[in-house]
């Protein structure tokens, strides 16, 4: 198959065009060593926002959704539009410095088995932390993990690349033939887990997920819904147990159904509840009635 592009960059915007601005500026001043395509959908923004991005960068594609579709819809959303080879999923709240792309394809494309990689993310303020070297294993039932350095300076302590288990859903360059043989992101989390799932899905197809440190993006991290709001709530405790469904068997299953209930109605929710986040405790008990309900 011929391809128009190395790379397809696919963005979302929700109520968040300044941020969206800055990140199409950084790539096209930026980045000469790829050839490129830039993707927007907007997800049903106030203020005629997409409008406004297709005025002000009539060079690329902008598709408008009717309602916000979430997190995987959204970039679902652009896929019969890529002309790329790879797909690059980034948030538009982050940005590049320096043109670091083809690193990222001479990785994906070192090996016939890694289906994606992710950059080095670090967070866009103080002294710009590490947000992302790679993942650790998610454990069985409570179905967490931890994000390699996430908040250390970098010293160049994380400059070899490796395998991931999970994939960032902030930056993901993707094969087109994952699209094709694995298919899109699962659409019913909305909004987080998605890329967790996606990483499941693509490694039990046989494919491996690499951490890739020779490109950098700059996060600056939950703009959409809030750093610690009541909504982010609201999903991580549905979107565990959603995960567990799809992505856990037999007792391991109900095992971790007990766990991501209990913990969060015993013990969440009450301790919102005493200092005040009457709005944070009301949704997690929300996400538990939506889901079993």
């Amino acid at each position: 198959m011929k391809y128009d592009y190395d790379i397809s960059f696919v963005t979302i915007n929700y109520n968040g065009i300044v941020d969206t601005c800055e990140l199409i500026d950084s790539l096209v001043n930026n980045l000469r060593n790829v050839t490129f395509e830039i993707i927007v959908v907007d997800n049903a923004s106030l203020n005629s926002e997409s409008k406004k991005i297709k005025e002000k960068y009539p060079e690329i594609e902008v598709i408008s959704s009717k309602e916000n579709l979430g997190f995987a819809g959204g970039n679902n959303l652009a896929l019969p539009f890529v002309h790329g080879r790879y797909v690059m999923f980034i948030n538009n709240d982050t940005f590049v410095e320096k043109d670091e792309f083809r690193n990222l394809i001479n990785r994906i494309e070192s090996d016939s088995c890694i289906g994606m990689v992710c950059p080095k993310i670090r967070f866009s303020w103080g002294k710009r932390p590490i947000q992302f070297a790679g993942f650790t294993p998610l454990s069985l039932i409570t179905l967490r993990n931890k994000g390699i350095g996430c908040y250390e300076e970098d010293k160049g302590q994380y400059e070899t690349a490796h395998p991931t288990p999970f994939a960032h859903g902030a930056a993901m360059l993707v094969k087109r033939d994952i699209l094709e043989k694995v298919g899109p992101m699962w659409e019913g989390y909305f909004l987080y887990y998605e890329e967790m799932d996606w990483s499941e899905q693509i490694t039990n197809a046989g494919y491996q997920i690499w951490y890739e440190p020779s490109c950098t993006i700059f996060h600056k991290e939950s703009k959409a819904v809030g750093i610690g709001s009541p909504t982010k709530n609201y999903y991580l405790t549905r979107n565990r147990l959603l995960f567990a469904k799809r992505n856990r068997k037999g007792i391991t299953r109900y095992a971790c159904y007990l766990y991501l209930t209990v913990v969060p109605l015993l013990f969440h929710a009450p301790k919102y509840a005493v200092t005040g986040k009457f709005k944070h405790a009301c949704n997690i008990v929300k996400a538990l009635k939506d889901f079993y309900l």
